[in-house]
């Protein structure tokens, strides 16, 4: 089972070892409050109405370090992004083991990653250094080399100027306010702007608002910038477990 947690809905579907669905991925609204057990008990839930699994990979949005959750922008406020943040919801999300509980509660093998590195995943080729980009709620990413897993870096939390992060440039509330003209020129710039920081073999655009990129942006970024689906967070579920630098697995990357 592959779950992809958002800041507005959580999407889950079973997929075999080839990284086919076996049934239509299943959404539900994120609900809030969120303290950890109420995440665990909503996948769980929708676990109990998709076809039986034999392990399950979970994308958290967040710094993730080994299944345990360093802190999360999103389900720490009472009632979604941009809400208050809730001071319990901080200490309850900070230190949490999300995947001991998720593995406790689906009785099977879960790895916890974030959101933004199992739709890497799902895309990248394995070869030469591979950067993901998600464009959502916020900002995602997740950075690969030679297929390895590095590790994690909130880059959506870094400055793009004096009291703006990444984070609100790019998210979903300036795309709506701006509209996709003007988005899709931020992209540009916030693209052009990293390029020289990561010197990328390739960079790949995805999450929901990566389609809505206008193409006059998308081709001035050059060739070595793709855009992928944002179905790649629950394909990348069956690939996260062969990545190295995973606690999933060690082995060369591939599909799983």
């Amino acid at each position: 089972m592959a779950v992809d947690c958002g800041g507005g809905g959580i999407k889950a579907s079973v997929l075999d070892a080839a990284g086919t669905l076996h049934v239509p991925a299943l959404r539900v609204p994120t609900p809030y409050p969120l303290p950890p057990s109420r995440l665990v008990q909503t996948v769980a839930d929708i676990a109990a109405r998709l076809p039986p699994a034999d392990r399950a990979t979970v994308g958290v949005p967040g710094m993730i370090r080994h299944g345990v959750v360093i802190a999360t922008p999103h389900y720490v406020t009472v009632a979604g992004p941009r809400s208050r943040v809730d001071p319990a919801l901080v200490t309850a999300w900070a230190g949490a083991d999300m995947s001991a509980a998720l593995t406790a509660a689906l009785g099977y093998p879960t790895l916890v990653l974030n959101d933004a590195e199992v739709h890497g995943a799902g895309v990248i080729a394995g070869s030469g250094l591979e950067l993901v980009l998600t464009l959502g709620t916020g900002l995602g990413s997740a950075l690969f080399d030679g297929g390895v897993l590095a590790p994690h870096l909130e880059l959506s939390h870094a400055p793009v100027r004096r009291g703006v992060t990444y984070d609100s440039y790019l998210g979903e509330h300036e795309r709506r306010r701006l509209g996709d003209g003007a988005w899709s020129r931020r992209v540009r710039r916030a693209v052009d702007g990293l390029r020289p920081v990561f010197r990328w073999d390739r960079l790949y655009l995805g999450g929901g608002n990566s389609r809505r990129i206008r193409p006059a942006a998308l081709e001035a970024l050059g060739d070595d910038v793709v855009v992928v689906p944002n179905s790649a967070g629950i394909v990348g579920g069956v690939r996260a477990w062969s990545l190295r630098g995973t606690a999933g697995g060690f082995g060369p990357a591939g599909p799983g």
